[in-house]
């Protein structure tokens, strides 16, 4: 017999990409569901099925023309229409694909990444609930003003700009939605936050009714292996600009010059698929290169982290008390790096400033400064007060239809 504290065994379905940084913050809530005893299924292209698979969800496989995880970062273009035409074209097609495979098999629920286009439309078609997983930052009180705006006022004056909206309308009519496309696409009706609220900028003026801030959702990720602190090794440092921005043979050079041979430090350079070793140079050997790192198993065990500041590597090195420099490459990032740096536990670094003085310098500064150290010992504690992962999962499980049994949460 189901308790009354816990709601009754339903189909939940979440939508996502093809990209680590959209579906690694949600794995560690889709365990938790499972765990529950709800039934989970999560579409997804055919290389994250395996990942997803290990949760206990059931991959739904889809076909995307999305660039992969693997391509070269230029797939994704350089101008603001370049990055958002292909994720509406490929919620075109892939509408069709997901209609056909959930028929039958409707789910209760529908959670999505703020990139599943099709999820939302999904949710209206079956009349069930959608929330909003965001892996990063999420719209405040006039962020269409100071932000958007600004941003789209050029595009929206070009032809190719006016096309793109008269096609995302027209998508979206065909399919009984009448909401323009950016409110569709940047305001959700619910939404659980996966960063801790120090990264959110203009905090105060988020809605609370519509925006839940759970926090670092990450999981002891043991799959994913672990990594020992080198014998001898007085201070550890790992360098990431995560896993689509890593095309920077010039930066990681700058870097082995900054610390190769510093005494007492042990640097773990993760370069990525897209830069060779020959592209280095000569490499001291207190310079670990990796294409690929467990990285919170290192940030556990480091004392610095040069990161590009996306929001996962961001919140890992909040939760693991590492002071950053941060490297910004793209989109989010930037601000993100703006706000570690406001809290006191970062130093933004633009890449063209980049070279080995300045990164020695920011990095040898933070570690030795104990209001840094303070101020992550801080953040650390308000993030655990956050609730995480067991949150989330009672947020969207309070979002189940009543026929589900779900139980209120505060």
């Amino acid at each position: 017999m189901t308790s009354p504290e816990h709601p009754k065994h339903a189909h939940i379905a979440m939508f996502s990409i093809a990209a680590h940084g959209h579906v690694n913050p949600s794995l560690e809530v889709i365990r938790e569901l499972v765990a529950r005893g709800h039934r989970v299924t999560y579409a997804i292209p055919e290389v994250f099925a395996e990942k997803v698979a290990e949760t206990g969800a059931e991959p739904v496989l889809y076909r995307t023309t999305l660039p992969s995880p693997d391509d070269d970062p230029s797939a994704w273009g350089s101008t603001l229409l370049d990055n958002v035409e292909p994720f509406l074209d490929d919620a075109i097609q892939v509408l069709p694909q997901l209609i056909e495979a959930y028929r039958g098999d409707e789910p209760d629920l529908v959670l999505h990444d703020i990139t599943s286009y099709p999820a939302r439309v999904l949710a209206h078609r079956w009349g069930v609930p959608a929330v909003s997983l965001s892996p990063n930052l999420v719209a405040w009180e006039g962020y269409e003003e100071e932000v958007a705006e600004p941003m789209w006022a050029e595009p929206r004056e070009t032809e190719r700009g006016r096309a793109y909206y008269e096609k995302f309308s027209n998508w979206l009519s065909e399919n009984g939605i009448s909401q323009h496309p950016d409110p569709f696409v940047g305001r959700p009706g619910r939404s659980i936050v996966l960063i801790p609220k120090a990264l959110q900028p203009h905090a105060e003026r988020v809605d609370g009714k519509v925006h839940s801030f759970v926090g670092a959702c990450q999981g002891e990720r043991a799959a994913q292996g672990d990594w020992e602190r080198p014998v001898g090794a007085e201070r550890v440092l790992l360098v990431s600009l995560g896993s689509s921005f890593t095309k920077q043979p010039g930066f990681y050079r700058e870097c082995v010059k900054a610390f190769g041979d510093l005494p007492g430090w042990h640097v773990v350079l993760q370069v990525g698929k897209h830069v060779a070793a020959e592209e280095l140079g000569e490499v001291p050997g207190n310079v670990e290169v990796r294409e690929w790192v467990p990285q919170l198993a290192i940030l556990r065990k480091a004392d610095a982290f040069i990161t590009h500041a996306g929001a996962g590597g961001s919140q890992e090195g909040l939760a693991t008390g590492t002071p950053m420099v941060a490297v910004p490459q793209a989109v989010d990032q930037f601000g993100n790096a703006d706000m570690l740096q406001g809290l006191g536990v970062a130093r933004h670094v633009p890449m063209d400033e980049a070279d080995a003085d300045t990164l020695r310098e920011a990095v040898l500064s933070l570690v030795d400064d104990p209001e840094v150290a303070r101020r992550l010992a801080a953040i650390q504690r308000e993030m655990a007060g956050e609730g995480g992962t067991q949150r989330a999962a009672d947020l969207i499980e309070a979002e189940l239809p009543v026929e589900c049994g779900n139980p209120p949460v505060e």
